[in-house]
């Protein structure tokens, strides 16, 4: 990992994050780097700011499109529910059809931007104490740094297994310099540590210009003890009864709730705000989303996007897995088939295939090709039935977990659940769970959790190896892990590959 030794630099070059109550004349200002050292830097108030701002910028360095796809992809392709028609895409396809390897460059961008955040997010810890400024708001900027180092960590423990915890600043005579790996449990423990200081370090419930929030620190920490609680750890009872107490505390909070409509999802001007927990940031025209030309089809002359490259789209089979009446499965609300042509709004193209709304930018699309639509990486659904599983799982049905699920089901316009045992109400919450969060990077992780994949056909769970997914690949026991990234098993001789890569 000698990309660590980078991280001074990276963050006085990143300190211009934009977050949504910045200014641009604030973010585009060019400060004098020239006498910028490790001994003057953190002295200041505006300096702690500047590094904790330099941990979010990694947050967007997965997202993205284009004609290469993107590496978020990896986690969408990986659950056998995704399709593409970008045929050079070659690190989708791989993952698609289960011949991954350690060469593909969608997990070492996810390895080498998490670890960067994570080297900037050590450094704020490091050196914020330092400075001379208020109390209040250094434990504050603590706190985000805390919060963000955790949610890296819990993404990468997730994708690759056992991997190296650093939670110092590192530079050329550390010994973290090519650190070992360490077994996940460890990872947990620095990541469930993190929240509860973030807990208390004075955040506010919720924070509408994108930064970090208690509400969303409490959030992210009932998702890490449900994870906690089954594969790999499998923690069990104690740790459902944690992160049903602990998303029930959002719930109860008041401070969020489910979008009336589905079109808020994907409206800029619902950011950061009403189920919207915590986002990766966008601006248009100064740092836009750039997603937006791989969820349309391939150069069908529907947008006003030149680059059309149908990079990702939903498998039909999993579409139509939907319950009849599903209003997520309609048009025009989860996904998309068909729409009006760039050359003449009047007339419709059926595109053939489910393409997806959810993170449709209407206005980028049909005028802008500027997007300033935030990625959504905690919203209070997913709050909503992690409540319900866990608790479900904790002390079986009652009418607590029923309306926290039925709350999803009458948005979706289908009937309230009743009468169900404690097995069937897990998994008809599991399947609430595929359809709300799809194509959101939730699936997977919950298939690795679960040890559990979703069969289209038959609309029942079953084991994660041997699955087989409906155009054809069996997923093995190898695919609950990805593989480290070839460069980190050259530059670092302590790291293992992952069994089966």
């Amino acid at each position: 990992m000698k990309y660590t030794i980078k991280f001074f630099s990276q963050l006085i070059l990143s300190g211009t994050l934009v977050l949504c109550g910045v200014s641009c004349s604030d973010f585009l200002e060019e400060p004098d780097r020239s006498n910028f050292t490790m001994e003057n830097y953190f002295t200041k108030p505006e300096h702690a700011e500047s590094v904790v701002n330099s941990i979010y910028e990694n947050l967007r360095n997965v997202l993205g499109g284009g004609f290469g796809g993107a590496p978020w992809m990896m986690l969408e392709f990986a659950t056998g529910l995704a399709n593409t028609e970008l045929g050079q895409a070659q690190n989708s396809i791989f993952v698609r059809n289960l011949v991954n390897n350690s060469d593909n460059g969608y997990g070492a961008t996810y390895w080498t931007n998490h670890y960067r955040g994570i080297a900037n997010a050590n450094l704020a810890i490091a050196k914020i104490p330092g400075i001379s400024m208020n109390e209040a708001a250094k434990k504050r900027y603590l706190g985000e740094a805390r919060f963000l180092r955790a949610l890296y960590y819990y993404d990468l423990v997730r994708i690759f297994g056992n991997i190296s915890l650093i939670t110092e600043p590192v530079d050329l005579k550390s010994p973290d310099l090519y650190p070992a790996q360490v077994p996940q449990e460890e990872v947990y423990k620095v990541i469930v540590a993190d929240l509860i200081e973030a807990e208390a370090s004075g955040l506010p419930y919720t924070d509408a210009t994108g930064r970090a929030s208690l509400g969303a620190v409490k959030s992210l920490l009932s998702s890490v003890y449900l994870t906690m609680a089954g594969f790999p750890l499998q923690k069990g009872a104690e740790y459902y009864k944690k992160a049903a107490d602990k998303a029930k505390e959002v719930v109860d909070s008041g401070k969020f709730s489910l979008f009336p409509s589905y079109d808020d999802l994907r409206n800029p001007a619902k950011k950061n705000i009403g189920e919207n927990i915590f986002m990766a940031q966008f601006v248009a025209f100064v740092l836009p989303s750039n997603w937006q030309t791989s969820i349309i089809p391939y150069n069908q002359g529907i947008s006003a996007y030149t680059d059309e490259t149908g990079a990702i789209f939903a498998n039909k089979e999993f579409v139509e897995s939907y319950e009849n009446g599903d209003k997520r499965a309609a048009e025009k609300q989860f996904y998309y088939t068909s729409f009006s042509l760039r050359s003449d709004r009047t007339k419709t193209r059926n595109l053939g295939g489910y393409y997806l709304y959810k993170h449709f930018d209407t206005e980028a699309q049909l005028s802008t090709t500027s997007s300033g639509l935030n990625w959504t990486m905690m919203r209070y659904a997913e709050v909503l039935l992690t409540y319900a599983e866990a608790e479900n799982e904790a002390n079986g049905p009652s009418a607590a977990v029923y309306e926290a699920v039925n709350a999803i089901r009458r948005r979706a316009q289908l009937p309230d659940l009743a009468g169900l045992t404690k097995v069937e109400l897990r998994e008809a919450i599991w399947k609430e769970r595929w359809h709300e969060l799809s194509f959101e990077n939730k699936t997977w992780y919950d298939m690795t959790r679960l040890r559990k994949a979703f069969n289209v056909t038959t609309k029942k769970f079953e084991d994660f190896a041997g699955h087989k997914f409906s155009y054809g690949p069996v997923l093995k026991e190898r695919e609950l892990l990805f593989p480290i990234p070839t460069a980190e098993i050259r530059n670092n001789n302590k790291l293992k590959q992952n069994t089966g890569y």
